[in-house]
């Protein structure tokens, strides 16, 4: 080995040895105030068939709802998206969470949008409303391609759902005006996982929207 070779090997031990003995700092903790917020996702008109679509409202009870002013503030446009699907005659599903897991459709938020049969609704807690439930069964049952998706809250029961409902190859249409969180931030953070930041399997299926860009066949 000539005196170059071995100079240049001695340097990139002793390199190495440095970095392996000092504390890396190159984390998301330390790094947290450098982070900048991307571009807003872009969100698209969407038109969808009645028939191979479904409707979910997941989560959107009393006792959580109230407890957003976000959830609360969401409710004209849950209303919305809840009175179109019916006046078209689409599936709608709902999962009905907490009263110590004895929820039931008087629990929903608004009285309005509840659920009008036992077949709708299904008492399951959880991020990821399939496992466990009567989803898969019912959109399976009704030859569901797509599904729309309304939660509270929007980085737990939407995020959650609509990744399953990716992966297991439906189209997910998020309107993000009908799924809150505690907080702007909350919100910001599950849109981009959804938009940008999640698996290629879910956001190549998921398209982001609001419930006035929502149009029917």
């Amino acid at each position: 080995m000539n005196l170059s070779l071995k100079f240049t090997t001695a340097t990139f031990a002793a390199a190495l040895a440095v970095a392996v003995a000092t504390p890396s700092t190159a984390d998301v903790v330390s790094d947290w105030a450098q982070a900048k917020a991307p571009p807003a996702p872009e969100l698209k008109d969407v038109t969808v068939d009645p028939q191979t679509t479904a409707l979910l409202f997941l989560d959107i009870m009393k006792a959580g709802c109230t407890a957003r002013p976000r959830c609360v503030a969401a409710v004209p446009n849950l209303k919305r998206m809840h009175d179109a699907a019916r006046a078209h005659n689409m599936v709608v599903w709902y999962s009905l969470v907490g009263a110590n897991g004895k929820a039931t459709p008087d629990d929903v938020m608004d009285a309005s949008f509840k659920p009008r049969n036992t077949a709708e609704w299904y008492r399951q807690g959880g991020p990821d409303k399939f496992l466990g439930s009567t989803l898969q069964a019912t959109l399976k049952q009704a030859g569901i391609k797509t599904v729309i998706i309304c939660g509270n809250s929007f980085q737990g029961a939407t995020v959650g759902t609509a990744s399953a409902a990716a992966q297991r190859g439906y189209k997910v249409i998020v309107p993000v005006d009908c799924s809150a969180g505690e907080d702007v931030y909350n919100e910001q953070y599950a849109t981009w996982h959804l938009a940008k930041g999640g698996p290629q399997g879910v956001t190549s299926n998921v398209t982001l929207t609001r419930t006035t860009m929502v149009k029917f066949q």
